[in-house]
């Protein structure tokens, strides 16, 4: 029987000894809140630089490249996302930052950013809805002429995509440009019911005004219901 090779002597640390595996890379938390280390991110909520220094939240993904964080505003998640806020509290995720912050606000605080977001948000008007131009500066966003001041405008909804996220933003038409609006394809307001919204969301203008603009954007095409 052929005896065993002694043990060898070389270590890890040796010349021409192989190389010790890898150690695993630590998962990635979920969430994670810091000062920005640069101002070379973009806040994915309101689309504006994160100046260095200001607390951030990261949101960890997997895309097409890889994992990685999408960056918010710690304040414009709390307006937008305060359930992931939440949760990055209940995992305090600024002690996964690489350098943690000195001082974060309460959870009770960020709650208070997001009841008076949310009381902004409901007290806007909704869409469609008319008004009386303010400044003589607004162009028709259907045909391009100037509005003139005081006179009597449309609001409509319009689909419009920032990143991978579409919003409904308002855009102002003339009355008589509303049915040509309409039958825009990234337009969010429908034909169907377009009076009935026009006279429930409109906030300022006597009825008489607000027939006035009814009678200006005049009959709209409904879409007809499909064949059976």
């Amino acid at each position: 029987m052929a005896e065993e090779s002694p043990p060898s002597s070389k270590t890890p640390d040796a010349p021409g000894a192989p190389e010790a595996p890898a150690a695993a890379a630590e998962p990635q938390a979920p969430y994670v809140i810091e000062g920005a280390r640069s101002s070379r991110a973009k806040c994915k909520t309101c689309r504006k630089t994160i100046d260095k220094g200001v607390l951030r939240l990261g949101v960890l993904i997997e895309g097409p490249y890889g994992i990685g964080y999408l960056w918010h505003h710690l304040s414009c998640a709390a307006k937008r996302r305060l359930d992931d806020v939440e949760e990055a509290y209940a995992t305090e995720a600024w002690k996964a930052a690489k350098e943690p912050p000195e001082k974060v606000p309460t959870i009770e605080e960020l709650r208070e950013v997001n009841e008076e977001a949310e009381e902004k948000r409901q007290s806007r008007p909704k869409f469609p809805f008319a008004e009386a131009d303010p400044s003589g500066r607004a162009k028709c966003k259907q045909c391009g002429e100037l509005m003139e001041k005081g006179s009597l405008r449309v609001v409509l909804g319009r689909e419009v995509e920032f990143g991978s996220q579409y919003r409904t933003m308002g855009i102002q038409v003339h009355p008589a440009c509303v049915a040509a609006e309409i039958e825009r394809e990234d337009c969010a307001t429908e034909a169907a019911g377009f009076a009935e919204s026009i006279r429930a969301n409109s906030q300022g203008l006597t009825s008489e005004q607000i027939d006035t603009v009814l009678g200006a954007v005049g009959e709209l095409p409904e879409e007809e219901a499909p064949p059976f």
